[in-house]
């Protein structure tokens, strides 16, 4: 204690300070990343077919994170009886923004893709703020290389286009490009609903090469563990959420928003159950469009998920062999 009778060091609370994800520190020495979590924005939103905006995404996820970011103990879970994220014993760091190029679908891709490989090589989870969907095309090709992954993705669409007016790496597209790589086994897809992104072709074509299928109704008649039981199980697991997936009564600030989705407690459950499963190797979450929602709710909702969901992944690692 001080003179002041407060503890030693700054308060450090969320208003305050440089707005990392979570208030980890910066690393932005690619060759030089030494953390059990890597947080990279991909702010890119050519590839959307409707309103833009999600370029803004990282931004606005990594601020809402500071409201979770009290962080000196780390976040007790009363009913879990778990406190996940405990300090220093999580290392997590914020390597800042792959570098998007104007207009340059391909460069700005790669660049992406660069980073997801850098954070990869330092043994680092690597966890991606988007941007529209198509950032998940260059994220996926990243494991190249690695050992095969199964996708998991919580989305209202299924993104299953092959090519619309010779546009194959829109964000109708990243789950079609994930089936047609040699190390990606199979595809659970959760959520799917409504008017989607997909012709019925492309759901044929979605089972066919390896998908399950389940919209939101279906999600609820089965339950969650029903749900996790269709998911192979001891896969090493990469998750893709679209921020659309859930209800746009939470979640109104995406460029396609779908009524009929998720509530939070319906994926965090799906996603902490998915932790014990398997190894989750890989996750984005894009389509966080911050001007369709200037309360702020949609932000701190993806920040919320993915600091749940990066707590109870690096938990059960911690009670794996």
């Amino acid at each position: 204690m001080n003179a002041h009778g407060y503890e030693a060091g700054r308060l450090n609370l969320p208003f305050v300070g440089i707005s990392t994800f979570g208030k980890s520190p910066l690393a932005l020495d690619w060759d030089r990343i030494e953390a059990d979590v890597a947080i990279m924005g991909a702010p890119y939103d050519f590839g959307t077919q409707w309103r833009s905006g999600a370029r803004f995404g990282p931004r606005a996820i990594r601020e809402a994170s500071t409201l979770f970011s009290f962080g000196h103990a780390g976040a007790y879970d009363h009913e879990d009886d778990v406190t996940y994220l405990p300090a220093g014993q999580v290392r997590m760091v914020d390597i800042g923004d792959a570098d998007i190029v104007h207009t340059d679908t391909i460069k700005s891709h790669a660049n992406i893709e660069h980073g997801v490989r850098k954070m990869l090589a330092a043994g680092a989870l690597p966890v991606v703020l988007g941007g529209d969907h198509s950032i998940n095309i260059p994220c996926i090709a990243a494991f190249s290389g690695q050992e095969p992954i199964h996708v998991v993705q919580v989305d209202a669409h299924l993104d299953f286009v092959d090519e619309r007016h010779g546009v194959r790496f829109g964000h109708g597209s990243p789950l079609r490009r994930a089936a047609e790589k040699p190390y990606v086994t199979g595809l659970t897809q959760i959520g799917i609903r409504n008017v989607s992104s997909t012709a019925r072709e492309g759901y044929e074509d979605a089972r066919r090469m390896g998908s399950d299928i389940l919209s939101v109704r279906q999600f609820r008649k089965l339950g969650v563990e029903q749900v996790l039981a269709r998911i192979p199980a001891g896969k090493r697991y990469y998750v893709t959420i679209d921020i659309d997936g859930f209800d746009p009564s939470i979640a109104p600030g995406t460029g396609t928003p779908s009524h009929g989705g998720f509530l939070y407690y319906e994926i965090l459950e799906l996603l902490a159950g998915l932790a014990k499963r398997g190894p989750v190797v890989g996750i984005d979450l894009v389509e966080v469009a911050p001007d369709y929602d200037h309360t702020g709710t949609t932000a701190i909702l993806a920040a919320q998920v993915l600091l749940n969901f990066i707590g109870r992944i690096m938990h059960q690692r911690s009670l794996r062999p």
